[in-house]
């Protein structure tokens, strides 16, 4: 798999039959969510919320109906690693694929030229996202 990306004035532009590119907002935010340790689904909602400061509050449903889309799209498993979380018989974990990891990878990328657009046209500036500029 190669990810080609290249520049078009001052955007970026992704090619890859692999990795389904743009992911919806929610698909983003469950691959960020396991990103560092595997988590059941419930785990994966409250990180979410965390992670958004609250600005996304998925319901139980959506995330669950977006596991499995994810897992039979081979972006994450649900087989928890040895040591990796304290397991609950009851309970599945999800982790990343090595596809889900690019993935999520790939997208962080080009969210961040779209971060550096806006940057570039003023709409957002100061702080963390000066070094955007370049």
């Amino acid at each position: 798999m190669s990810l080609t990306h290249f520049r078009i004035g001052s955007r970026m532009s992704f090619q890859n039959k692999e990795l389904r590119l743009p992911l919806t907002p929610l698909s983003f935010q469950l691959l960020l969510a396991i990103a560092d340790k595997h988590r059941h689904g419930y785990g994966i909602v409250k990180e979410i919320e965390l992670a958004t400061d609250g600005a996304m509050k998925p319901a139980t449903g959506a995330v669950y109906l977006a596991i499995q889309r994810m897992v039979d799209e081979g972006l994450i498993c649900n087989e928890a690693a040895p040591g990796d979380v304290a397991v609950d018989e009851r309970r599945r974990y999800y982790g990343l694929t090595e596809l889900g990891r690019r993935t999520a990878a790939a997208e962080a990328t080009r969210l961040a030229g779209l971060v550096g657009a806006a940057v570039r046209k003023r709409l957002v500036g100061g702080g963390v996202f000066d070094n955007l500029n370049d």
